[in-house]
C-alpha cells in the first residue's frame, strides 16, 4: 500500500496539503484538509514531498543536516538500470526556524527484471533485528517495505534480503542472500547527490540478474582417504569436531607465548583468527551463547570483533556491557539457528 494512516498528502486538484486518516479499499482513502473529512482517490493525491522536487524555489535554504544544497527543477522518476535495487526516499519535514530537514525514509524494493521473486526483508540496528517482511514483487514494479526514522541510520543499519523465485526453476539457485551495511557520512551524501540532481530517492543494486544453480563438485571419497584425510559420515561428524568453549580469552599473553617482538597489527591477526576459529566450533556445536574476552584497550580488537558479528547470520545479537567477571572487557553473544 503506498500511503499509510498519517501520512501528509497534497491535493493535486486544489494544491491543499492534508493528510491520511483511514485506508478504506485498494483504491480510496479517507483523507483531512483544513479539519475537513472526505474520500479521495488515490490517484488525486500525492506525497506533498514530490512537489518539492517539481516547484522551483525561490529563496534557497540552508539544511539543518545538509549544508548548501540547491533545489532545482528535474525529473521525479529515479533511473535505476536492470536488476533489483533498494531504494531510500527522504522524507521532508520543516523545522521550527521553518528549514527544510530529513525526517524519515520511506523505503521500497526495485524489481527491474522480467521475474517475479518472493523475498523475506530484515533490518539491524547494532546487530539487533528491528525488523521483518515476507511477501512477493513482481517484475518490473516498486514494493513499499515501510518507514525509517533519520536519526535511526545512525545505528548501523544494515539491510539482509533474501530472495528466491516465485516460478522456480531447476537450472536457477534455490535462494540468493545480500545484504547491505551502510553509514551515516554515505547516507549524508547521497542525500546531498539527489538534491543536486533533483531526484527523489537514491537507491543501492542488490543484484543484476538472479544467479545460475552451482553444479555440486563430486569428490572421490577413497581417494581422499588414500591420501590420509580423515572421512566421517555426516552424521557423525560432530562428535568428531574439536571441543567447543563457552568463554574465550583473547589475550595475546593467553595464545602465545613469544608475542613482545610482534607488531600490533601482528598481535590484531593472531587474535582475530582465534576468535574465527572458536566462532566456528561454536556454530558448529549449536552453542547458545559464546563469551569472547578481548579487553578493553583502544577498543580496536572489539570493534573488529563486532564488525565480524554484524555479518554472522547465525548471530542473533551480542553485547558489550559491565560483566561483574571481565568489566567491559568481554562480548556475550547469542546465536539463533
Amino acid at each position: 500500500m503506498k500511503y499509510q494512516e498519517g501520512d501528509k498528502i497534497i491535493v493535486l486538484l486544489t494544491n491543499e496539503e492534508g493528510k491520511v486518516i483511514e485506508i478504506m479499499n485498494d483504491k480510496m482513502v479517507m483523507i483531512e484538509v483544513k479539519g475537513v473529512r472526505f474520500p479521495a482517490y488515490m490517484d488525486q493525491i500525492d506525497f506533498p514531498y514530490f512537489k518539492m522536487f517539481s516547484e522551483k524555489r525561490i529563496v534557497e535554504k540552508k539544511k539543518i543536516f545538509i549544508d548548501n544544497v540547491k533545489q532545482e527543477k528535474g525529473n521525479l522518476k529515479i533511473k535505476v538500470d536492470n536488476g533489483v535495487f533498494l531504494a531510500l526516499m527522504p522524507v521532508f519535514d520543516k523545522d521550527v526556524f521553518d528549514d527544510d530537514v530529513v525526517e524519515k525514509f520511506k523505503i521500497y524494493l526495485i524489481n527491474q527484471t522480467d521475474t517475479a521473486f518472493n523475498f523475506i526483508y530484515r533490518l539491524f540496528f547494532s546487530g539487533e533485528n528491528s525488523f521483518e517482511l515476507k511477501n512477493n514483487i513482481h517484475p518490473h514494479s516498486d514494493f513499499y517495505l515501510h518507514d525509517v526514522n533519520f536519526e535511526d541510520l545512525s545505528d548501523n543499519p544494515r539491510f539482509d534480503v533474501e530472495f528466491c523465485l516465485t516460478i522456480p526453476d531447476k537450472k536457477k539457485a534455490p535462494y540468493y542472500e545480500t545484504s547491505l551495511k551502510l553509514k551515516a557520512k554515505q547516507i549524508f551524501k547521497r542525500i546531498e547527490e539527489i538534491q543536486l540532481k533533483n531526484e527523489p530517492m537514491f537507491s543501492y543494486p542488490l543484484f543484476q540478474s538472479y544467479p545460475d544453480k552451482v553444479d555440486e563438485e563430486r569428490v572421490d571419497l577413497s581417494s581422499l582417504g588414500n591420501a590420509g584425510f580423515r572421512i566421517y559420515e555426516l552424521s557423525k561428524v560432530k562428535e568428531n569436531l574439536p571441543p567447543a568453549r563457552s568463554v574465550v580469552d583473547l589475550h595475546i599473553e593467553k595464545l602465545i607465548d613469544n608475542w613482545k617482538h610482534l607488531s600490533n597489527f601482528e598481535i590484531l591477526t593472531i587474535q582475530l583468527k582465534e576468535f574465527e576459529k572458536f566462532f566456528d566450533l561454536a556454530v558448529a556445536h549449536q552453542q547458545l551463547e559464546f563469551t569472547v574476552i578481548h579487553g578493553v584497550g583502544v577498543g580496536k580488537l572489539r570493534d573488529e570483533i563486532h564488525d565480524i558479528l554484524r555479518l554472522k547470520k547465525e548471530v542473533k545479537s551480542f553485547v558489550n556491557q559491565y560483566h561483574n567477571l571481565y568489566g567491559y572487557g568481554a562480548t556475550e553473544i547469542y546465536f539463533s539457528y
